[in-house]
Order: structure tokens, then sequence, then C-alpha cells
């Protein structure tokens, strides 16, 4: 009768607060340069030593620029987050994954890849896209600066105990269709207030078609349809990705963790508290049109009339809409593209590079864009070198920067000027998100690769 949720959280509680919290057992931290520099103060203060420094690990990505990583970044701001995390790294025993390190990287996309993130554990970061991690079979959620500072105190971390939802996408998704479409048609269904309240395990035949790395991109967007989480139960997809990783169990330990990690499903008759399913055969290429990632809509379609939504969302429609400087009813096909990000925990992974790849191979990047192709680690780096995808870029007019959050977010070198498009593989689209006054639409790697060759939004289905 137990949901995979509940067979990890109730092994992971360790006290309770009467009618509040649990205290729940924390796995593995990962923290970097943004969210940690006042956990550290806080500890400083109260005399306090990190509880358990080998089950937490760091790396810069936020702040650290994407080209000349060998010089420090240039914005003072930056460059104290970045010291001050080696610093705090080596005063407590933390293992850091450091600028130019091969582990270097997006803290989500470093976790999964060197095996350190593993099925049945309860992950934290100071990051709201923790929620990456659940695509192995984890509890895996962000957390507050104090929260951070608790967990490395204590290993242990208070939280209300979630309601659970299911969503199942039944179906063979249709080729050219990808999992940052997936889970941007989700949002755009139950709005970015669906998922309050719950942690979210993702099901179904077109789940489990998925690649870790689009299993990954799913989770990392649960919490923006405002669940606290997502997962999605270990396989042996799961088994095969994180097979001979760094961190992962070798040997006896491997078969035995394997024996353990398959056990790790809801159960059949497991009751949810909510549950919610789509056919896959409905999701097509996707794209946002507003300032958060519900308002997506197919990349053929219209904006829709306002007449056609709920009369207490038409004010945000409408404000939306003048700061896209869009108007209902106008189709997506053809605006305009001055940028295109194609990167972040989200969609920086080898499998997103390698889409983009091949879409360009043999054309060239439309005049007047600017693209910014960024590896999510110094190892997708390395791969999408050794695979040529490097070369292929090059020759279509493109260039493979270094690793980091980039063009994300507003915290580094790379940001999209006012008034400008840039068509995104991030995660969020809010108001100014990707820097004052730029105007962010959502998509996956196949949709920004049309629209860099284009110049304009394009149905990579028909192009």
């Amino acid at each position: 009768m137990s949901t995979l949720f509940d067979k990890i959280w109730d092994a992971h509680v360790v006290g309770h607060v009467e009618g509040g919290s649990d205290i729940l057992y924390i796995d593995r931290q990962y923290i970097h340069e943004v969210t940690s520099p006042q956990a550290f103060e806080g500890l400083r203060r109260r005399g306090i030593s990190v509880f358990r420094p080998r089950q937490v690990t760091a790396t810069p990505d936020h702040n650290i620029p994407t080209e000349h990583q060998e010089l420090p970044p240039r914005d003072p701001q930056s460059r104290t987050q970045v010291e001050t995390l080696v610093k705090n790294c080596a005063e407590n025993g933390i293992e850091l994954f450091g600028v130019g390190s091969p582990r270097n990287g997006i803290v989500h996309v470093v976790g999964p890849q060197t095996g350190l993130t593993q099925p049945g554990m309860t992950i934290v970061c100071g990051d709201s896209h923790t929620s990456t991690h659940g695509a192995l079979g984890c509890i895996a959620f962000g957390i507050g600066t104090s929260e951070v500072e608790m967990v490395l105190a204590s290993q242990c971390v208070l939280q209300v105990r979630p309601k659970t939802m299911r969503i199942r996408v039944e179906g063979q998704l249709r080729e050219g269709v990808c999992a940052k479409d997936v889970i941007l048609y989700i949002i755009s269904r139950l709005g970015t207030g669906g998922g309050t309240g719950y942690f979210v395990e993702f099901a179904g035949s077109a789940i489990r078609s998925l690649s870790m790395e689009g299993r990954m991109t799913v989770c990392n967007m649960s919490i923006e349809m405002g669940a606290r989480g997502g997962m999605i139960a270990p396989d042996e997809v799961t088994f095969e990705y994180l097979r001979g990783r760094e961190f992962a169990p070798k040997g006896a330990d491997w078969d035995r963790a394997v024996e353990r990690w398959s056990r790790l499903h809801s159960d059949p008759d497991a009751r949810f508290d909510a549950e919610v399913e789509f056919d896959a055969a409905d999701i097509a290429p996707m794209i946002t049109y507003g300032t958060n990632p519900g308002m997506g809509l197919r990349v053929t379609d219209r904006i829709p009339q306002a007449d056609t939504l709920e009369e207490k969302s038409r004010a945000s429609f409408h404000k939306a809409l003048d700061y896209m400087d869009f108007h209902e009813g106008e189709p997506m096909l053809g605006k305009r593209v001055d940028y295109v990000f194609v990167g972040s925990c989200t969609n920086g992974r080898i499998e997103d590079l390698r889409a983009f790849a091949q879409y360009v191979k043999g054309k060239r990047k439309a005049p007047g864009v600017t693209a910014w192709i960024v590896p999510g680690s110094k190892e997708v780096e390395r791969l999408a070198i050794e695979e040529g995808l490097r070369d292929i870029l090059q020759e279509a007019g493109f260039e493979l920067r270094q690793p980091g959050c980039s063009a994300c977010l507003a915290m580094n070198d790379d940001k999209v000027p006012a008034g400008k498009y840039c068509l995104s593989t991030s995660n969020r689209n809010f108001e100014g998100r990707q820097g004052p006054g730029a105007r962010t639409l959502l998509c996956g790697p196949l949709v920004a690769a049309a629209a860099a060759v284009t110049g304009v939004v394009t149905d990579p289905l028909a192009h």
C-alpha cells in the first residue's frame, strides 16, 4: 500500500515534532557558492562544526564565467562568493569540485554523473532545482539558507510531510518530441500551482521510455508547477546509467545495491492523494509565450485569447503579454529570435548537446542570432569534444563554451539585454530572469536549434 515516496521518507524519519514537522535524515547535501556562505557563517557564530563533511559535496556553478575560466569572475560579488566557497570547504574538510576540475559543473548535473546521487537517497541543496536528482529514485528538494546550516550542523532537516501525486504519461511520444516538451506540456495543463503541496511521482510508459537525461529534465521542472519535488522509480535505465560511475558501488556492493534499488517502486495498490494522466500522443514540440512556465503551448499554436482563460488569470495574462510585447491570437511561428541558450541543469547534458548538434549539422547559424551553447559540466564538455560535437557546432557557426549555469539566470556574465528575445532550454521565464528586461521563451533543444538556424521561432518537425 506504500508509494515510492512513502518508502524513502519513512526510512529516513528519525523523529517527529509534536503537531508539526518530521526530522528527516539527509544522505547527501550539495552546496554551491550562492546559498552556502551565510550557512557557514552561522555555524561559526554558534561555534559549531560541520557534522558529517563526507556527506557534503560542493561545486561552484552560478557565478562562474563560461569563457576564460582560468581567470576569476570579473564581478566582485561573484568572485567573493566563489572564493568564500573554496575557503569554507577547505576549513571544514568538504570535497570541492572547483573551477577547472574535471568534476566541476552545475551541481545538478555533476551529482548524478559522478554517481554520488543514488536511488533511495534523501538529497538537499540550497537550490530549488534539486528536484532533478529525483529522476534516479530519490527524495530530493531545495532548502533555504537556514536549512542548509541545519543540515551542515546535524545531517537532518525539519520538514512537513507533503502529500503525494502521481502523474502518468501513457503511450508513445512522437518522433522529435523530447522530455522538455513533456514537462512543458504537463505544466501548461496543470498550471504553476497544480502541484502545490505535493511530491510528484512521474510514471507511465512514456516516462519509462525516456533516457536518464530526459527523466532529469522532467523532474528538474516539477517545481515549476509548485510541487515540492519530482521523482521516478528506478529501473534498468537507472542502473545502466549508474553502472561504473566514479562514486557508484562496485563489485559485490553493486549487486547488493541493485537488488535493494529494485524494490524502490510504488506498490500496485499504493494510494496517492491525487492522480493525473496524460496521453503522450497529445504532446508536440512546445514553447512558452509569457512570463511563467505554465504559459506554454505547441510551437505551431497561437497565443490564447483572454476570453478563453479563467477571469482570475486574465490580469496576469495581459501583464505578461505587455512585458513580452506579444498580442492575443498571434502565431508563435515566425517570431523574432535574438538569442539562443542551450544549457542549464535542465538541458545541459550530453544528450541535449547531441540533439542540438545533430539538427544544426550541415546548416548555418542565422545572422543576427547570438547563441550560447553551454555544457552542464566539464565531463559533458569533454564528451562533446571527443564525439566531434564541438566541430559540428563550429562548422555551423556556433561556439561551445565552458560549463556553468550561464544564461539560466542573471548572476554571471551571460546576460540577455533588455528587450531581446531568447529561446532558452532553461527552466524559468520570469521577468528579468536572464537579465533586466530580457524576454525568455522556454523550449527544448530541437526548438532552440531550429530557431538558431532560421532566426525565428520554427517548428523543428517541419524544417
